[in-house]
């Protein structure tokens, strides 16, 4: 009828993410993916510029990184708006497991069905559709790189938080447009939509994390005041002990600092 059968009998448990806390459950899990893990040991890896994507180059790289500044574009200061490219890190570019000084478009021309690009998003929809908006008038990094991704068939992860669940990327994409847009509270913005990414919300990072535990996870309220604005409600189930495990590994990063300026 109205509930599932196999729901009794299971534990709950219910966790709340600040957007830096969920930065850092998603890039656990992306580090965790069959797909990085072997063009890790053999292959391409290109880390675009994101603060969701400096998070995961941490995981990956094994090295602090500073999250503002890996950032190109971002929202700040109440505006759209980009970083001073002069003070920004260039993005991490890997083969086989090892950083190397190549400029991301060079590599991608290298790219193979085997290797991995990491692109965060701005929005996330139900559909598991993401969305990247461009200030740049030429697309910017995304713009340079689904061509090859999609004629070669390499594997494009956008890590999301679900603080930027929208209803409908390809509705905002059709709303969004640099040349349709008069007034800006900052740099006028497209938007690309993405619908055939491997797209890594806090629900799928945690399915990564503890699914063969047996672990599913639910969103359930969103929001927050007093230094959890943006913060995402999860709610985990599964067996005692899986529920227990997934809690305590959450709870362990409970601790992450928002992402700020810091020069």
């Amino acid at each position: 009828m109205f509930y599932k059968r196999d729901d009794f009998g299971k534990e709950r448990g219910v966790v709340v993410l600040t957007p830096s806390e969920s930065k850092r459950l998603i890039a656990k899990a992306v580090k965790e993916m069959p797909c990085v893990k072997k063009a890790l040991k053999k292959g391409r890896i290109i880390i675009i510029g994101g603060t969701t994507t400096a998070f995961t180059a941490e995981e990956i790289i094994g090295k602090k990184v500073d999250k503002f500044w890996y950032a190109a574009g971002r929202i700040a200061y109440g505006k759209l708006g980009a970083n001073d490219s002069q003070k920004r890190i260039n993005p991490f570019v890997l083969k086989n497991g090892k950083i190397v000084d190549i400029h991301p478009n060079e590599m991608l021309n290298e790219f193979t069905a085997h290797d991995v690009y990491i692109k965060g998003a701005n929005a996330v929809d139900i559909n598991g559709y993401a969305g990247v908006l461009m200030s740049n008038d030429k697309g910017g990094t995304i713009g340079a790189a689904m061509g090859i991704i999609n004629a070669r068939g390499s594997n494009l992860i956008v890590p999301v938080g679900l603080e930027k669940l929208i209803p409908s990327v390809p509705l905002a994409s059709a709303k969004c447009g640099q040349g349709r847009i008069k007034y800006a509270m900052g740099d006028k913005v497209g938007m690309m939509p993405i619908v055939n990414a491997k797209v890594v919300t806090e629900i799928q990072a945690i399915d990564i994390l503890f699914g063969s535990d047996g672990i599913t996870a639910a969103h359930v309220a969103s929001g927050g005041v007093a230094g959890s604005e943006g913060s995402v409600v999860i709610v985990i189930e599964g067996s005692n002990s899986g529920v227990k495990k997934a809690f305590d590994f959450i709870s362990g990063i409970k601790s992450e600092a928002v992402v700020g300026r810091c020069d």
